[in-house]
């Protein structure tokens, strides 16, 4: 029974913390939270635009959590933007939580995080996408507050493009070089009203103000993108979202008026 007892809870430790945070699992942005400790998960995620042609990206993705402060995920990028579906690159995106504050039904966060991506793709557009895009590096920061059943974050990023795989440059269209992001997320757990055991489903509703600017020239874009999360026995996530332009001058962008659908399942305690 002593046995059974030490098993059970740092599997009951993991499934609390995601349950209990599961308004900070934004869909567009990462929080300044972990994933629960020793934790393996493995994300499926697929994006895509309708105009001017159809084109989606599929992105299989695989989270390690370490301990409770550092993660890494590893990226694939798979599309047929052009013309025929390929594989794109791969990414690499770890984040360290420096900063905890805990209260009663409510918690500060502060992380800095980092970001690798290559690409094979053409150049085309002055933004810079580490997931698919472009070849580059990327750090930052990010800060969550959850308050009870809300939950508010914040972004700042800086991002520096190299050169694609392979050079590929289209002349005569804009070359990226570096770019600061910033974004401002919400989320709010609409259900369950109360909590009475870790099977229950939670549904979350998402808000996420997503923006960048060249410091070069000034051209910038914001983008609005509301969401819905259902979690399922606290293990497996499903996302829903759609990000489109409100303001903005840059020019090609991909993932303007882009849709987001996810999957994402997790196995706690699974690292030793």
């Amino acid at each position: 029974m002593r046995f059974l007892k030490f098993l059970l809870v740092p599997v009951a430790v993991a499934m609390s913390a995601i349950t209990m945070q599961a308004q900070e699992l934004y869909v567009f942005s990462e929080p300044a939270s972990n994933m629960a400790a020793k934790s393996i998960g493995f994300r499926l995620t697929n994006e895509g635009v309708f105009s001017p042609n159809f084109s989606s990206r599929l992105i299989p993705e695989l989270m390690l959590g370490f301990n409770k402060n550092f993660m890494l995920h590893g990226q694939g990028f798979f599309s047929d933007m052009d013309g025929k579906y390929k594989a794109e690159g791969a990414g690499l995106y770890g984040k360290y939580r420096f900063l905890s504050i805990d209260e009663v039904k409510s918690h500060f966060r502060a992380a800095a995080f980092a970001r690798v991506g290559t690409s094979n793709r053409p150049t085309y557009s002055e933004d810079i996408n580490l997931e698919g895009d472009n070849t580059g590096v990327q750090a930052g920061l990010v800060f969550t507050q959850l308050l009870h059943k809300l939950a508010l974050s914040s972004t700042l990023s800086y991002s520096k493009a190299f050169d694609n795989i392979g050079d590929k440059t289209i002349t005569g269209t804009p070359q990226p070089d570096h770019m600061l992001g910033y974004s401002m997320s919400s989320g709010y757990l609409l259900l369950p009203f109360v909590y009475k055991n870790y099977n229950q489903p939670n549904l979350n509703l998402y808000f996420e103000v997503l923006g960048k600017t060249n410091p070069e020239n000034g051209r910038s874009y914001v983008d609005f993108a509301p969401a819905v999360q259902v979690i399922i026995n606290s293990r497996t996530r499903v996302d829903l979202g759609y990000r489109f332009e409100v303001a903005g001058n840059l020019e090609n962008r991909y993932n303007k008026n882009m849709y987001m659908a996810r999957v994402e399942f997790n196995f706690f305690n699974a690292l030793k």
